[in-house]
């Protein structure tokens, strides 16, 4: 008679949890890498865009060395990634970069008088975002070619074209201050163009704060 009391009791008591709805699969997962609004906050949807400018007053730069200054200068920089997958906390989530743009570029390169564009060309890109330590991240070609840039370079003695392309990913990180992502000094070894493109552009900008554009008022992206 016990026996069947308790185990009653017990079945009355998951039944009221389940029709109260206060447990699901997802809660019991807890967060997943990207929430938006806070940390910890609403679950970021697949298939959610993502976008962010540069940080404000920072440059996006292609120079012709890790720590000189001497090469390409960007003012202006923005990208659009779709979310494709975003698992619950701790892994990776995984975005297709599927736009970056690049303007108001100048050049401080020996016999270079303007810069007419840069073009990322092969998107999309995969971009992996991590919530190991350091929040690393690591962009990487697909199908559609390797990471690849073409800067296009008015000189003294005509137009030129520079491209440049990365042996395989770069790797960058990410931050919950400012809810920011960086990339420093990435190479890029030219692979065709005349002598006065510099041989290899290392890339280096941070964007930020990232939002989902998916969702109203664009909230700021977390890392978990």
């Amino acid at each position: 008679m016990r026996i069947r009391r308790t185990l009653g009791t017990a079945a009355l008591a998951a039944a009221a949890v389940l029709a109260a709805g206060t447990v699901s699969p997802a809660q019991a997962a807890g967060p997943a890498v990207l929430t938006h609004t806070a940390p910890g906050g609403p679950n970021v949807a697949v298939g959610d865009v993502l976008t962010a400018n540069l940080v404000t007053g920072s440059y996006a730069t292609f120079y012709s060395s890790a720590t000189g200054t001497s090469g390409i200068k960007c003012a202006t920089s923005s990208f659009s990634a779709t979310v494709t997958s975003n698992p619950a906390a701790p892994g990776v989530a995984t975005e297709q970069l599927n736009s970056h743009t690049f303007g108001s570029c100048t050049a401080n390169v020996i016999g270079v008088t303007s810069v007419q564009s840069i073009t990322v060309n092969n998107l999309p890109y995969t971009n992996s975002v991590s919530d190991a330590a350091g929040n690393p991240v690591s962009l990487s070609p697909t199908a559609a070619g390797p990471l690849q840039t073409t800067v296009v370079l008015k000189t003294v003695l005509g137009t030129i074209t520079c491209v440049y392309r990365a042996p395989g990913s770069i790797a960058g990180t990410t931050s919950n201050v400012g809810q920011t992502i960086g990339f420093g000094s990435q190479a890029f070894p030219k692979v065709s163009g005349p002598s006065t493109c510099f041989a290899t552009g290392y890339f280096s900008a941070t964007y930020g704060p990232v939002t989902d554009s998916s969702v109203p008022g664009n909230p700021h992206i977390y890392i978990n």
